[in-house]
């Protein structure tokens, strides 16, 4: 067990280990702008697609024919499954030469992923109520837990924060797959600052809380979650964001906290990248 947000403590969730993972050269079907600096990319994959649980992710090694020499692939949330089509899709960031050259992938080419990969978000089944609170592309990580959650008949609210409107990710899938709660918060407006969040979110939730809530993209506001976990009672999953070199444990460079080679905290990309947020009072009990 590790150190967390605001001093709670993350363990490894006790969940079956996923199934193993796929390597695929997966043809690119749709790919176009998302907001002020995403892209969204559709993959032809049908096994990933259809083993992919909610909150995993998958390894994208950037394509030759964009020019640019990457030798590490990216690790990058499956924002959303479509076993019918044999696709999912990933939502990325520009932020080096690696995927500022994948911008320029073009519908046809073939794209080398692995996945799925890691352990995602575990829904209780006694969960009526679902809180959702994503951050920028973080949003990415949660969407797939909403469409499961629906289908569950589960109450879902999802808050879904960015810098300004054209930074908000993921608010029509959220509609599409049946979300009726949907909250937009930016920093623009100030609407996104955990206080206000959170005095929002005790007005809507004070009188019906959930059960579970599931976060990614922001320390701040998974301090926020664990502060309403502990007026609610909820229990907190958080999906943590790191940079990897496999994605499948071999390297071990993503470990939570480090300490020794003897005792090294939980892997992100093995045990994680979904960990249970306890609280520090109770995470030793």
């Amino acid at each position: 067990m590790t150190a967390g947000p605001g001093g709670g403590r993350l363990a490894p969730l006790a969940l079956p280990g996923p199934v193993a993972p796929t390597w695929d050269h997966a043809e690119v079907v749709g790919h176009h702008p998302v907001g002020d600096r995403y892209h969204r990319m559709r993959l032809k994959a049908p096994t990933i697609a259809a083993a992919a649980r909610a909150g995993q992710f998958v390894m994208v090694t950037i394509p030759d024919a964009t020019g640019t020499r990457a030798v590490l692939p990216r690790p990058m949330a499956i924002h959303r499954r479509l076993p019918g089509e044999g696709c999912v899709d990933i939502v990325y960031g520009v932020q080096g030469a690696g995927t500022r050259a994948m911008t320029g992938t073009g519908i046809g080419t073939r794209v080398q992923i692995v996945g799925p990969l890691g352990v995602g978000f575990a829904l209780s089944p006694d969960t009526t109520g679902l809180l959702l609170v994503g951050r920028g592309i973080g949003v990415c990580s949660v969407t797939t837990s909403a469409e499961d959650a629906v289908r569950a008949g589960v109450e879902v609210t999802a808050v879904v924060s960015g810098r300004g409107p054209d930074a908000l990710v993921g608010s029509g899938d959220h509609r599409e797959l049946g979300v009726r709660r949907l909250i937009e918060v930016t920093d623009r407006d100030g609407s996104s600052a955990p206080d206000a969040l959170a005095a929002r979110l005790r007005r809507t939730l004070d009188a019906a809380p959930p059960q579970q809530i599931f976060t990614c993209g922001s320390e701040r506001l998974a301090e926020m979650c664990a502060r309403l976990a502990d007026r609610w009672g909820a229990r907190v999953q958080v999906s943590l964001e790191a940079h990897m070199a496999c994605g499948l444990g071999y390297c071990h460079g993503c470990a939570t906290a480090a300490r020794t080679a003897a005792d090294e905290s939980p892997l992100i990309c093995a045990d994680g990248p979904v960990f249970e947020l306890r609280p520090a009072e109770r995470a030793h009990g």
